[in-house]
């Protein structure tokens, strides 16, 4: 579809909401940009071209061989009734989110924690999501549910029409197994809501007018107890339209449950309160600390800055009962970790703090506790090495910790480990694939100013000789890329990484810049003027695979979601001459625009502003969209994403996809109308999307080395 062949349907009303306030310095096919009207997410013109898009790409794809066969195998994948059985711990019983494929959206159930941890839990269903679906007409998917501790007697559930960011919420008798009658209900939006007591909430909600930020997020936060009317909630506290959002949760310590807002003008600097008699106190932390959790009266951060003599990515600790008190208590070390190390995750229970680290990027967990000289020495839990660990649950009275263990041939295991370190076997999943041919191993790629990079390869043992090749990348949100079985790797597309090693194809996980990595250095490496960093790392990453002779120097393929979109478009544009192929998930994608489409504007922590004459002008330097030229042979992109999304704007991938087809270029596009920025939630289309996802890297990459 040529630039002059477009046609709009966008008012003018639109047009100049949507027009930039300011001319972009760019070539001149970019100072008016054609393809605006595809910003029009139900516009019906942009689904039109959507869904003949979509068409096209099947069309495309059907007569790959193998394709059917690998989207039928997808099925039986992601809808193995082995997966591992993950939920809440709320006392002496267990919460789990169940899908299959007789329950597409899934039955909402709960067991007893004794059974669960044998191995033998009996599961009592309390919401079918499908049967209210269909008895509401309206396609809902499952959100969550937040229970109230210690009781948990009573939760809010949330549910998303077509898996949007916004939801709504909804109160739920667990002890009844059904909806309370007249109980809160909170209508449709991006809100955030903490219990304070079993008889009063603290939300933040969409109430029209202004009472959003400018990144789409409620602003106001008030107190509304049961019974009464929304109007007659009290407002606790207000921010400014300029502010990311004002968040409210709950932690809890042991019995004592512990109120805080939250607000900051990015993403990464956060202001914070704790509720004091029904008032917020500021707590006197720096705004950049990472908050992990509340343990035996103490409040747990990272610190992204040095602090004192404590450096970037110790983890400390101050004592919160002083924090509430308006005053500014000495922090304690809780961790340093040492140069090749990061803290991941932490989770409490009543008296234990566990923390995940990254070693190299492999997972190791520690166990501490708190007492009157500080904490003690971490002690290191025994658990298989090179591993990537998660946090499945904690039960807290019974200090134990469930802690998931996979790598990319190893099935998860499912552990219950004790606070005397102990490990028992929960959950064991089968093998879903023979690995007895393949290998994974690390090796470390030099980017351009010096930097060793780390990198995950994935390949049969009797491929020798150099082959197509895909590189999974983020970097970005200070969020690491872990190694994880290849039935769900990359992000979100099921088994295609599987699919490509069995047919002789290597996959590579890249661990580039702005990811958590290393910690809050490794992401501060690519942040805003230095982005360039990680698009740098991912072409260090490829030239390096194709001087170890893994990859064939024509075939190398690069995958990324969300903020990877930004990466693989860079990647596309500035060095179209490296790779063969992109794989462009939900995407990142047009940088002059991103701030003003859906949440864009919570982002301009980690981007930049381009409004801002001076951001710009490092931004211009990579944004995929504006950096598309005509004359220039890309390479060819499958591009997947969802109508639904309200995080990132499906305008980014249906602009990019447009222009790279206009100047000529190979595109591939499938555009689920609904799901999400999760995509899709139906394993159907998830099974679909791996097959087409694998046909489009045989077509356009191969395995085979020329001869």
């Amino acid at each position: 579809m040529g630039d002059e062949t477009v046609t709009t349907t966008i008012d003018e009303e639109t047009l100049v909401e949507t027009t930039d306030p300011a001319p972009v310095e760019v070539e001149s096919a970019d100072q008016e940009d054609p393809y605006l009207w595809l910003e029009e997410i139900e516009g019906e013109a942009a689904l039109a071209q959507v869904k003949e898009w979509n068409a096209e790409t099947e069309a495309k794809l059907a007569d790959v061989p193998g394709v059917e066969e690998r989207a039928e195998r997808a099925r039986k994948i992601l809808n193995d009734p082995n997966r591992l059985v993950t939920g809440s711990v709320i006392g002496d019983k267990v919460l789990n989110h169940w899908q299959d494929e007789n329950n597409k959206r899934g039955l909402w159930r709960i067991a007893d924690l004794d059974d669960y941890l044998a191995g033998d839990p009996e599961w009592t269903t309390l919401i079918d999501v499908d049967a209210l679906s269909e008895e509401e007409g309206e396609a809902w998917v499952w959100h969550g549910a937040n229970c109230l501790a210690p009781a948990y007697e009573r939760c809010l559930v949330s549910l998303s029409p077509g898996g949007s960011d916004a939801d709504i919420m909804r109160e739920f008798d667990l002890t009844t197994g059904t909806w309370v009658e007249d109980g809160f209900m909170v209508p449709l939006g991006k809100s955030s809501v903490a219990w304070v007591d079993e008889d009063t909430l603290l939300v933040a909600k969409d109430e029209g007018g202004d009472s959003l930020t400018e990144s789409g997020y409620p602003r106001t936060a008030k107190l509304w107890t049961r019974g009464t009317d929304w109007s007659e909630a009290r407002q606790i506290l207000d921010v400014e339209r300029e502010q990311v959002w004002l968040f409210p949760t709950a932690l809890m310590d042991g019995d004592k449950r512990w109120i805080f807002l939250q607000s900051g003008p990015d993403f990464f600097n956060q202001d914070r309160f704790v509720l004091v008699d029904g008032e917020p106190v500021k707590l006197d932390l720096p705004q950049s600390v990472e908050p992990q959790g509340v343990l035996d009266g103490q409040y747990i951060a990272t610190l992204v800055d040095p602090l004192g003599d404590f450096r970037t990515g110790d983890l400390v600790s101050w004592d919160l009962e002083a924090l509430a008190r308006g005053e500014t208590p000495a922090p304690k070390l809780v961790m340093r970790p040492t140069a090749s190390q990061a803290v991941d995750s932490v989770a409490t229970t009543d008296n234990k703090l566990w923390i995940t680290a990254l070693d190299d990027v492999s997972g190791k967990l520690f166990i501490l506790d708190h007492g009157e000289d500080g904490w003690t020495a971490p002690g290191v839990i025994d658990l298989p090495d090179n591993s990537t660990l998660g946090f499945a649950a904690a039960s807290g009275k019974r200090d134990v910790a469930l802690v998931t263990v996979s790598s990319m041939l190893q099935p998860t295991t499912l552990y219950a480990v004790g606070s005397d370190g102990s490990t028992t076997t929960v959950q064991q999943l089968p093998e879903q694939f023979d690995a007895s041919n393949m290998s994974v191993t690390q090796h470390f790629a030099t980017s351009k100013d010096g930097t060793r990079i780390p990198y995950f390869l994935v390949r049969r043992n009797d491929v020798t000789e150099p082959t197509g090749t895909l590189i999974h990348a983020y970097g970005g949100f200070r969020a690491p890329s872990l190694p994880q079985y290849l039935v769900s790797e990359p992000s979100r597309s099921g088994p295609l990484a599987l699919f490509w090693v069995e047919s002789g194809g290597a996959y590579v996980l890249a661990n580039i810049r702005g990811g958590g990595e290393y910690g809050p250095a490794w992401h501060e490496a690519a942040l805003r003027e230095k982005r360039q960093n990680s698009f740098d790392d991912l072409a260090a990453v490829a030239e390096d695979l194709i001087a170890r002779g893994v990859a064939r120097a024509d075939g190398v393929a690069i995958s990324g979601r969300s903020n990877g979109g930004v990466l693989t478009g860079a990647g596309i544009t500035q060095r179209p001459d490296l790779y063969r192929a992109a794989i462009i998930g939900a995407p990142l994608f047009d940088m002059k625009r991103y701030h003003k489409l859906l949440a864009g504007a919570s982002w301009v922590g980690e981007y930049g502003n381009p409004d801002d004459p001076a951001d710009w002008a490092f931004m211009k330097e990579y944004s995929p969209y504006q950096n598309i030229k005509p004359g220039v042979e890309y390479p060819a992109t499958f591009w997947y994403l969802s109508t639904k999304d309200d995080r990132v704007h499906p305008g980014h991938a249906r602009k990019g996809a447009a222009r790279l087809e206009a100047y000529g270029n190979d595109v591939y596009y499938r555009e689920n109308l609904e799901g999400g920025h999760s995509v899709s939630t139906d394993q159907e289309a998830n099974a679909v999307r791996a097959a087409l996802e694998w046909a489009f890297m045989m077509k356009e990459v191969g395995t085979t080395a020329p001869e």
